[in-house]
C-alpha cells in the first residue's frame, strides 16, 4: 500500500495550504517535512528532486510533484473532487482560477507594511465584493444546489471555503451582503473531514505574519 503523501514546504500557509485543504477534505492523512533553514532547501536542490528548483513539492504515488496547480489538479482528480465530466471540470477550473487570483491578494495582506495595509484591504474589499463573491453567490442562487458544480463536493467548493475564511480573517463582515455564501460556509464547514481540519491542532496553518517573513526569506534567499 502506498504511503501517505509527504509535503515539503515551510511551516506556514503560502502555496501549500490549498494542497493541505484538498487532502484534508478528501480524508487523506499526510506528512509534512518542514523547511527550517536554508540548508534544508539546499539539500532538496542538491538531491535533484525539485524539477524547477522550487517548492512546494509533494511526494505522492511515487512522484515528486512541483507546481501548485499541477499538484492540486492531481489530488482533485485522484480523490473525486474534479467533477463527473469534461464540462464540469471546465466549470471547476474557471471557479478555481478566480479563487487563486483572490487568494494571492489575501495571502499578501498580512505581509503589508503598516502604512500600506489600509489601502491593500480596500483593494481586497473592492475585488471580493464587486468581482468575485457576486459570481459564486449567483451560481448558488441560479441552480439552488448545495455545491458549485454537479451538486457534489468538488475542489471548487473546498477552495471557495478556504478563500471565504481567509477573507473574513482580513475583514470579519466581508460576507455581510452574500447570504448564500454565508450558508455555503456554514454547510461546508460541517462536512466531517473539513470540520476536523478546522479544529485547533489540525495541520491547517495560521496566517503568515510580517514578523515571520525574515525566517521564511532566509530559507529561500
Amino acid at each position: 500500500m502506498a504511503g501517505k503523501p509527504k509535503l515539503h514546504y515551510f511551516n506556514g500557509r503560502g502555496r501549500m495550504e490549498t494542497t493541505r485543504w484538498l487532502l484534508a477534505a478528501a480524508g487523506v492523512e499526510f506528512e509534512e517535512c518542514f523547511l527550517e533553514s536554508k540548508d534544508d532547501m539546499i539539500k532538496l536542490l542538491n538531491n535533484g528532486v525539485l524539477l524547477f528548483q522550487q517548492v512546494p513539492m509533494v511526494e505522492i504515488d511515487g512522484m515528486k510533484m512541483v507546481q501548485s496547480r499541477a499538484i492540486c489538479n492531481y489530488i482533485a482528480a485522484k480523490y473525486n473532487l474534479y467533477g463527473k465530466d469534461l464540462k464540469q471540470r471546465a466549470l471547476i477550473d474557471m471557479y478555481v482560477e478566480a479563487l487563486m487570483d483572490l487568494n494571492e491578494l489575501l495571502m499578501a495582506h498580512h505581509l503589508q507594511p503598516a502604512d500600506k495595509k489600509e489601502q491593500h484591504l480596500a483593494t481586497i474589499v473592492d475585488k471580493a465584493t464587486n468581482r468575485y463573491f457576486p459570481v459564486y453567490e449567483k451560481v448558488l442562487k441560479d441552480h439552488g444546489q448545495d455545491f458549485l458544480v454537479g451538486n457534489q463536493l468538488s475542489r471548487a467548493d473546498v477552495q471557495l471555503l478556504e478563500t471565504l475564511l481567509m477573507a473574513e480573517e482580513c475583514k470579519p463582515d466581508l460576507l455581510a451582503k452574500f447570504p448564500l455564501l454565508q450558508s455555503f460556509k456554514a454547510r461546508t464547514s460541517n462536512i466531517p473531514t473539513i470540520k476536523k481540519f478546522l479544529q485547533p491542532g489540525s495541520q491547517r496553518k495560521p496566517p503568515l505574519q510580517e514578523k515571520d517573513l525574515p525566517k521564511v526569506m532566509k530559507i529561500f534567499y
